[in-house]
């Protein structure tokens, strides 16, 4: 058997580091490369082209020819398109989930995790592809009739992060594909090359040459920018931060683009003194460090009524604290590194702030010598509402407990956030349940589960969180529009 070094190297060298345009993968303009480092190292895996503003709007101008042709293609074929790359997802997710954590850093079950949930993606969507309806009705004055009909919206941008470097392209390029758009998928700069991999598996499945492009770009602004201010460019879909989703949303609005946003979030996990304690430990479990932390559905701020907290935070100390820290390829390991130095630090600084504003620190509360970017996993008590930690998104293995005396004040604390993507709820009173579910602003909550991530529900936000939808009925919606025909007899 090779060692585990041995298919590293086999792993990222089958992996295209060029650029994916029109079909062909080619360097950039000037030759140019950047570098992707594996965060519990610090050391330099492989170089990729960096594109240019040129070749971003090459891969545009290959986007928009294939359009046409594309938007025409049977829509049975396109799902087979999808259901392929779904079978070769599953085949290879060994290969896969190595080369994830390599460039990102988790623990490979949870790299594994996350292709199977990517393959989802294209599973679900390849049966979407032929239910896209019109309909056919007699107008309300008898004299005519209404048909309308769904068209793609054209060709498409995607922006991608790095925390889930397969599953948010997945999320985004299996519903275009199945409505019929083309698009430039810009992966994020950490995380290139599990991008890189799944638009090589989509070429392999048959995927015609030009409805995929990929550039990859140290200077993201220096290539996306133009892009949105093409007219042939007809949708931007982005996830990552806020900050950078108001600058997209602007740069946007030149050519009125459809827009969807999954931005940041700020999650309550709510804890209330009906709740079973054990249950809730496990969903905050889930919720907290699932993908070390980083992501935007993270646990951000822990509410626990205030007659349980003590017991709710003893429990989950002992959970947190338990946890293996390491190189994500290493056995038995379940938290590996953050993915930088700059990521490190502001975990600390919310760390630090909290604990000087009076917080207790019951585990963890630092970061660990490296090489790599590690932190401990930790848990606060006691944690003031003055603290940065309850409402900066944390991105990060930390977990602050605060208090709450009534349901109300629970609501109140919850909604206390400029961010509404997703909430957690413990509670055994099925009327609570859904006072509290209708009472808190976010998009999506999670009630007595710590994970709300299913390729056949709508994902997506509230408030500062963004917009549109991701996944299930809803997300093939975000690449079709409605043409209406009126149609005198």
């Amino acid at each position: 058997m090779a060692t585990l070094e041995a298919r590293e190297t086999a792993v990222l060298g089958k992996v295209p580091t060029d650029l994916l345009i029109g079909g062909t993968w080619r360097p950039a303009r000037g030759g140019g490369t950047l570098r992707v480092e594996d965060p519990a190292t610090g050391e330099t895996i492989a170089e990729v082209a960096d594109a240019q503003r040129e070749d971003a709007l090459d891969a545009l101008s290959a986007a928009a020819e294939a359009q046409a042709e594309w938007a025409s293609h049977p829509p049975r074929e396109r799902g087979e398109i999808l259901r392929r790359v779904y079978e070769m997802l599953r085949d290879r997710v060994e290969e896969l989930a190595l080369l994830m954590t390599l460039e990102m850093g988790k623990a490979l079950p949870e790299s594994r995790a996350e292709i199977a949930y990517a393959g989802e993606f294209f599973r679900w969507f390849s049966e979407e592809a032929v239910r896209i309806h019109g309909r056919y009705m007699t107008s309300a004055t008898g004299s005519g009739r209404v048909l309308t009909m769904r068209r793609p919206v054209g060709a498409c941008v995607f922006v991608t992060p790095w925390n889930f470097p397969a599953a948010m392209g997945a999320r985004k390029i299996a519903p275009a594909v199945a409505a019929g758009c083309t698009m430039v998928v810009k992966p994020a700069k950490q995380t290139p090359l599990s991008m890189l991999a799944l638009a090589q598996i989509l070429q392999e499945a048959g995927l015609p040459d030009g409805v995929l492009n990929v550039i990859c770009a140290s200077k993201a602004g220096e290539v996306v920018e133009p892009l949105l201010k093409d007219p042939r460019t007809r949708k931007l879909s982005f996830t990552g931060s806020t900050e950078v989703g108001r600058r997209l949303i602007e740069q946007s609005a030149d050519q009125v683009l459809r827009v969807s946003m999954e931005l940041g979030g700020n999650a309550p996990f709510i804890v209330f003194e009906d709740a079973n304690l054990e249950e809730a430990v496990e969903g905050a479990m889930i919720a907290k460090m699932r993908n070390i932390g980083e992501a935007c559905t993270a646990a951000n701020r822990f509410m626990v009524a205030e007659s349980r907290a003590e017991e709710f935070a003893r429990r989950l100390t002992e959970r947190i604290a338990a946890q293996s820290v390491g190189r994500g390829t290493q056995e038995g390991v379940q938290v590996g590194p953050l993915i930088d130095g700059a990521a490190r630090e502001k975990v600390q600084e919310l760390v630090q702030d909290a604990v000087d504003r009076g917080s207790t620190v019951l585990t963890g509360g630092s970061a660990l010598d490296g090489p790599g970017w590690f932190y401990a996993p930790t848990v606060l008590a006691d944690v003031p509402a003055t603290a940065r930690v309850l409402r900066e998104e944390i991105f990060g293995p930390v977990a602050p407990i605060a208090t709450f005396g009534s349901e109300a004040e629970a609501i109140e604390m919850a909604n206390a956030t400029e961010y509404g993507l997703v909430a957690y709820l413990y509670t055994n009173d099925l009327r609570r349940a859904m006072r509290v579910s209708e009472a808190i602003e976010f998009g999506m909550v999670g009630l007595n589960q710590g994970i709300v991530s299913n390729p056949a529900a709508p994902f997506g936000g509230v408030k500062q969180s963004g917009f549109g939808r991701e996944g299930g009925f809803e997300g093939i919606d975000e690449y079709l529009e409605t043409r209406y025909v009126a149609l005198a007899l």
